[in-house]
């Protein structure tokens, strides 16, 4: 089974959970079906389509962190998959300015490389290098990083999602980097 996007009353996005568990909540009544697959789930009584996209029966508040946690699956879908420096797909993150020298592990100072480039640069500044990053990086926020930042996301989301949190995102590209 795959995921599925769980809304809150408001269509405000919460999580991602199993497909599986999406069921339950839809067969107690706590949730309602908005998206679903082809697939059907059947039953000595009823047969049910496996949702991609729930909303809950009841607005619930739940108290979140401000920041979203730097995480190497949350740095890859903040930068689309891609190595910053080259492009190509990324397989590691690195610290704009090395941790040798004084460098946070922090997300402006975080970035999804490739191996290439992470091996070729080192432990040096990227000035040092005469290399450019196309942006400076920085901290994601919003609602939607809650979703996008898990690294899981199912392209029938979208519309759920606020575009202008997702509008760096390209979900092909991700998937293949971490597959």
């Amino acid at each position: 089974m795959s995921n599925a996007l769980v809304l809150n009353a408001t269509y405000e996005p919460l999580c991602v959970v199993a497909s599986r568990r999406a069921v339950v909540l839809i067969l107690t009544g706590k949730a309602v079906a908005i998206e679903s697959t082809n697939q059907e789930l059947h039953s000595e009584r009823m047969s049910l389509k496996v949702p991609i996209v729930v909303r809950l029966t009841k607005y619930v508040r739940v108290p979140y962190r401000a920041a979203v946690p730097l995480t190497r699956r949350a740095v890859f879908a903040r930068d689309g998959g891609r190595c910053v420096y080259c492009k190509a797909p990324a397989t590691s993150i690195d610290h704009v300015q090395p941790r040798s020298r004084g460098g946070q592990h922090v997300w402006e100072n975080v970035v999804s490389c490739c191996r290439r480039c992470n091996h070729a640069k080192a432990d040096r500044a990227i000035t040092e290098l005469g290399w450019r990053m196309p942006r400076q990086p920085k901290a994601p926020t919003g609602i939607a990083w809650r979703v996008l930042g898990s690294g899981r996301m199912d392209p029938q989301w979208r519309p759920y999602l606020d575009d202008a949190e997702v509008d760096d995102w390209a979900a092909d590209d991700f998937e293949q980097a971490t597959a």
